[in-house]
C-alpha cells in the first residue's frame, strides 16, 4: 500500500512538474549522450526507456527504430510524443508502473534507467523488471545520482535528503544495493558530474545457460 501512495504520489508530482521539466533537466544532456554511447544501441535493437519522461534521451537514439518509452506520468509522455514526432521517430509510448512492466520477459536488447532508480519507490522492483525483460546478453545503462556502494552519507547529505526526497530523489541510494537483488553485472562505471554525485553504470544480464 506505502508503495501505491507513493507511486500515485509520483505520477501526480510528474504530471505538476511536466511542462517545466526540459528546463530543469536539459543540463544533462552531455551525460545522456555518454550514457546512451556506452550502451550503444544499434537501429534494429528493441529499446526500452524506463521514466522516459518528456523524452530528452530521444536525441541521442535518433538511429534506433524499435523504442518503446514508458513512464508512470501521462503529462510527461504527452510531450515525449510531440518530440518524437518532430524527430520522425516511431516511438512506442505507454503509461506504464516501472515496478511492474507490462512487457514480455526476454524482450528488450537494451534499457535505459536515466534519473528514474533514485526516484521511483523501489528501486529494487524496478531493476527486477529490467533484469526480467532483457534478453540473455542484454545491456541497461544507469545515469544516476549514487552514494559509493560502500559510502555513508554526511550529516548534511542526509539533512538534505529530507527536502529532496519530497520534491524529487532520494539523494541516498546505493546502486551496489540494489543491484544486489538482481543478477545483473556491472561491467563499467564513471563518474558523470560534482565529484561522483551523478554515476553512469553499464549493467548487464549473463546469457542464458546451456540446457
Amino acid at each position: 500500500m506505502r508503495r501505491e501512495l507513493a507511486t500515485r504520489f509520483n505520477r501526480w508530482r510528474y504530471n505538476l512538474y511536466a511542462p517545466l521539466y526540459d528546463k530543469l533537466a536539459q543540463g544533462f544532456a552531455a551525460r545522456r549522450r555518454r550514457a546512451i554511447a556506452l550502451l550503444n544501441p544499434q537501429p534494429e535493437d528493441q529499446v526500452l526507456i524506463v521514466g522516459a519522461g518528456t523524452g530528452l534521451d530521444l536525441d541521442f537514439l535518433v538511429r534506433c527504430h524499435r523504442l518503446t518509452a514508458v513512464d508512470v506520468s501521462e503529462g510527461m509522455l504527452r510531450r515525449l510524443a510531440e518530440r518524437a514526432h518532430a524527430l520522425g521517430l516511431p516511438v512506442d509510448a505507454r503509461v506504464m508502473d516501472a515496478q511492474r512492466l507490462e512487457l514480455p520477459d526476454n524482450s528488450m536488447d537494451k534499457v535505459v534507467l536515466h534519473l528514474i532508480l533514485a526516484v521511483i519507490p523501489d528501486p529494487v522492483a524496478c531493476l527486477r523488471e529490467v533484469e526480467r525483460v532483457l534478453k540473455p546478453g542484454g545491456k541497461a545503462v544507469v545515469f544516476d545520482k549514487f552514494l559509493p556502494d560502500r559510502g555513508r552519507a554526511s550529516l548534511l547529505r542526509a539533512s538534505a535528503n529530507l527536502v529532496t526526497r519530497v520534491l524529487a530523489t532520494d539523494i541516498n541510494r546505493r546502486l551496489g544495493d540494489i543491484q544486489s537483488a538482481t543478477a545483473l553485472l556491472r561491467d563499467h562505471e564513471e563518474e558523470a558530474g560534482f565529484g561522483g554525485f551523478f554515476r553512469i553504470a553499464l549493467l548487464r544480464k549473463p546469457p542464458a545457460s546451456p540446457i
